[in-house]
This record gives structure tokens, sequence and C-alpha cells, in this order.
């Protein structure tokens, strides 16, 4: 059992999640506030004393750079307090997308985002379905990369769909499309798109079944919303009885909500890794809590226990 005394706290950007993990894992949310000078510049406090404790941040890192900016000023925050050890929770991890030199000149965003975290002071990280599995190599510090298959799989199994195929928009998330397939023995379509910029699908043609079928569309995130609406429109279009969307992140930008709400798509089931917006409208959103899944996971890394249960796409 761990001796150092656990404290959760807060970034400003994931404070409703944080508090439903703290909830979750039965303890009060720690004392912390974010001050700012005319310019702009802000300064996080921790407003509580943690010296010797075991203290879990947790701020998922979506644009703008300040969330990532006031983990960072957190973290570096906590260790000059004389935390015993200081440990992200980063249910969503900003900068993934940028994870090689896909053209010229180009950063590495998330491998530069992992150094900044790791000279701050961290001392592991805690994050759920990276864009790539290989940003964990990233990091110098332990990385416990968790996946949302346990709150979307019981949520899948609750609507009863017959003739089920589950797909991906894409040819980088085949991976995490076939072990939805194999779980629920179900067919698996994948998406060819040609892009000819960021964030603008030009081309997209379906392989697998469709006709008929019941559509699971899986992504790791979701952003302007392009891709998987005009999947979902192509697959409307080829015969589907119906196409739902599966994301853990929801970035949402632009146009998305518009995007999504002029598509096809019957239903699109979300993490509350990034809150939805409040000025949108969301009938066609299910967003499921990953609150209980990082408090056992934070219970779990506290106390020593393994988590390995927490890496495997099984039943849960």
């Amino acid at each position: 059992m761990a001796i150092h005394k656990l404290k959760i706290f807060a970034g400003s950007g994931s404070h409703a999640l944080a508090e439903k993990i703290a909830k979750s894992y039965g303890c009060e949310l720690g004392a912390a506030t974010v001050s700012r000078f005319s310019d702009g510049e802000f300064q996080p406090a921790i407003e509580e004393s943690i010296r010797g404790c075991t203290v879990f941040i947790v701020q998922s890192t979506p644009p703008p750079a300040e969330n990532l900016m006031e983990l960072l000023l957190m973290i570096d925050a906590a260790k000059r307090a004389s935390a015993y050890k200081v440990i992200a929770v980063m249910p969503y991890f900003g900068w993934a997308r940028q994870d090689r030199k896909d053209r010229p000149r180009v950063s590495i965003g998330a491998k530069l985002a992992a150094n900044l975290l790791t000279a701050a002071g961290v001392d592991r990280i805690i994050t759920m379905d990276l864009h790539a599995d290989q940003i964990q190599g990233f990091f110098d510090v332990p990385v416990d990369h968790i996946y949302a298959s346990r709150i979307f799989v019981p949520y899948i199994e609750s609507l009863g769909l017959e003739n089920l195929s589950i797909a991906t928009p894409d040819i980088g998330g085949a991976k995490r499309a076939n072990s939805y397939a194999s779980y629920f023995n179900a067919p698996l379509v994948v998406c060819h798109k040609h892009r000819d910029k960021p964030n603008e699908v030009a081309k997209m043609m379906a392989i697998g079944e469709v006709k008929d079928r019941n559509i699971v569309l899986l992504d790791d995130m979701i952003d302007t919303g392009g891709t998987i609406t005009k999947a979902a429109n192509m697959f409307m279009d080829l015969g589907a009885r119906s196409v739902r969307a599966v994301a853990t992140h929801a970035v949402l930008s632009g146009p998305a909500y518009e995007n999504i709400n002029n598509s096809k798509l019957t239903e699109v089931i979300l993490s509350d890794t990034i809150p939805l917006r409040t000025d949108k409208d969301t009938s066609k959103f299910k967003v499921l809590s990953t609150a209980d899944v990082f408090a056992d996971v934070i219970e779990r890394v506290y106390n020593y226990k393994e988590i390995s249960s927490q890496f495997l796409f099984t039943k849960h």
C-alpha cells in the first residue's frame, strides 16, 4: 500500500471531468486557482500543502495551447512544492496528430510536447486512446495508455443492433476497428480516403459489407466532422440501415456540429475527455463518462497494483 497521501487537482480545461473522477475515487478535488495578468499571462497556484504527496493533475490538452501550458505550470508548481510524485492525467493528449514528419520542414509536435512534460518534472502519464500507439515511446517516463472500449463496448451491446458491421474511416484506424469487429464477431468495413489538404477529404470509397447493415463507425477523435460525415452519408447511399459514429475525443472544431447535425448519422457516441460546447445543438450526441475508468486507474497506480486489464480489449 502507498504511504504517501493522494491528492487530485484539476486544470481549468478539465475541471468538470476532474470533479467526477475525484467523486468516483472517493475524495475531494484539491484546491487550485489560476490568476491572470492584464496582458493575458496566467499563473496556476496550488492552494494547499502537497509536501510528500502523490499528486494527480487532470488536464486534457486540446487547443488553445494554454491548456498544455497550464498543465506544465501546474506540474512545475507541484514539483517545487515538494510533491513526492506528480502524475499527469491527460484524458486527451493534444498535438498527437503531429507524430511524424509527413512532409519536409515540419515539427514533430507530439515529441516536443512529451519533452516539455518531462522537462516540467512529470513522473508518469495517464492518457486515453492516443492517436498513434507509438507516441508512448516519445516519453522517458512511464505512460499508461487506457482504451475507451471499457465504456463504448457496453453501450454498443445495449443497442442490440442486428446485422452489425464495424467500420473505420481510414486505414490508420483499422487496428482499433478490427478489435471491435473481432469482439462483436462482425464484418469490418474500411474506408479508403484521399485528402488534397488537411481537414478536407476529396475522395472516399468503402471496402466491406455495407448494404442492409447497421454500421458503427469508429475513430479516436472527431475534428471538423468532415471524414466521419462523408463516410456515414456514403454508407447510407450504399444501402446501410443506420450509421452511428463512436469517437473518444470530441475535438469538434469549425463546422463540426453543423456537419454532424446535417448528416445521415443516427447518433454520435463520445466520451467526456473534452467537454461539448454548450452553445451548439447536441441532440445527436451521446456522451459517456470516463470518470470511473480514470478513477480506477488512479487507484491502481497509487497502490502499485497491476493495470494490464485496462490495456486489453476485453469484456467488462
